[in-house]
């Protein structure tokens, strides 16, 4: 496939410096840490009084968290043909992914609700982001991580004083086994599809708001990457929050990217499927790539499917040759590294604009990044 003179390469073409970006998003946890260590010391002392606690880790979170950089790719809209072309770089958030919105969030609910531990699954990044939240707010944490997951994170995970458990089975497991520990256990549950998923949404929901800052109306388009589809969910909800309150003239169409074929979502709405069904577990394949994408059960599935049509956007799968070639056209042609599987929605946007060309508009795509 051809992007105006950018072919897609094959992956034993895929030069050694770009490998070396697919383990995953990394932040700028040090730096962040002496930053607001003053406040840390309060967050997490718990001889200290609770409202005292929160106002400092509230402080935290508003100092840290969101308000990511939106930055117009001019070089790419350039070899695409396409104007004003923005890319959300959530990667600016402390632990370099937008999963730090919703672990913060959970970390704060936690503290208020007065619990001392929280838990999650993960294959990486959400399992970061949890671990930093935590040890920002005093309370232990405990990550459950599918053994045969190639997750390069781990050690960030431990520095930040996680206790990592790894579990026979896939993801799915693995939230399942979080879940039954909190329940058992009385630790609050930061897994996706529990009790918590307003909230979660709630706080994905800022992204919506942030682009609206930036624009002062919604964009044509919002692409983003799905995997459970939580992310994709709460954007859709901040827009139909800003929408109903008069705050845009419009609601902008959702896309989403997965990984090819082993996605519910993208799935569901290629095939016309009336909801977001399960696939069969054996015939998910996790690389060092898709692995931020792929599902046999996407948690919010049915609300990510949901968010697409009401919006009439779309959905495309994307193999790991093409999320690893737009990886390095981004850090090529806007100076952007980013983690190979957030460029699935970037992907679906523009497959769907060279087979017919999009009018000019304003076009937001979400990126999870990593440091250079």
């Amino acid at each position: 496939m051809i992007f105006n003179g950018m072919a897609m390469v094959a992956m034993s073409e895929i030069p050694n410096d770009l490998m070396k970006l697919i383990d995953g998003a990394s932040g700028e946890i040090p730096q962040m840490s002496r930053e607001v260590a003053s406040l840390r010391k309060v967050a997490a002392d718990c001889t200290l009084e609770l409202e005292a606690r929160l106002e400092a880790y509230e402080d935290i979170m508003d100092s840290e968290v969101g308000d990511t950089a939106m930055v117009r790719a001019r070089n790419i809209e350039r070899r695409v043909g396409m104007r004003q072309l923005y890319l959300k770089f959530e990667g600016g958030n402390p632990s370099g992914t937008q999963k730090d919105r919703i672990a913060f969030a959970q970390a704060m609910d936690a503290l208020r609700r007065r619990f001392d531990a929280i838990t999650v699954a993960t294959c990486g990044n959400y399992g970061v982001a949890v671990a930093l939240a935590a040890s920002l707010a005093g309370l232990r944490c405990i990550i459950y991580v599918p053994e045969k997951y190639h997750t390069q994170r781990i050690k960030e995970m431990t520095d930040l004083g996680a206790e990592i458990i790894r579990c026979t089975g896939d993801y799915e497991c693995a939230v399942n086994v979080s879940s039954e520990f909190a329940a058992r256990e009385e630790v609050y549950d930061a897994n996706p599809g529990g009790a918590n998923t307003a909230l979660q949404l709630k706080g994905y929901g800022e992204i919506a708001n942030e682009i609206y800052d930036e624009l002062r109306d919604a964009p044509a388009v919002v692409a983003a990457p799905v995997s459970n589809g939580t992310t994709l969910s709460g954007i859709f909800k901040g827009f139909l929050s800003l929408y109903r309150r008069g705050k845009t003239s419009r609601m902008p169409r959702l896309v989403a990217g997965s990984s090819y074929r082993k996605n519910p979502i993208t799935h569901a709405f290629l095939n016309n499927l009336p909801s977001c069904g399960d696939l069969r577990p054996e015939r998910i394949r996790e690389t060092k790539i898709n692995e931020p994408l792929i599902n046999w059960h996407s948690i919010d599935g049915d609300y990510a499917l949901h968010a697409l049509r009401e919006t009439s956007g779309w959905a495309a799968d994307a193999s790991d040759k093409k999320m690893a070639t737009f990886a390095r056209l981004i850090r090529d042609q806007e100076g952007l590294s980013v983690v190979p599987a957030s460029t699935a929605g970037l992907i679906a946007l523009l497959e769907r604009h060279q087979r017919e060309t999009l009018p000019s508009d304003r076009y937001v795509v979400v990126l999870t990044g990593r440091k250079s």
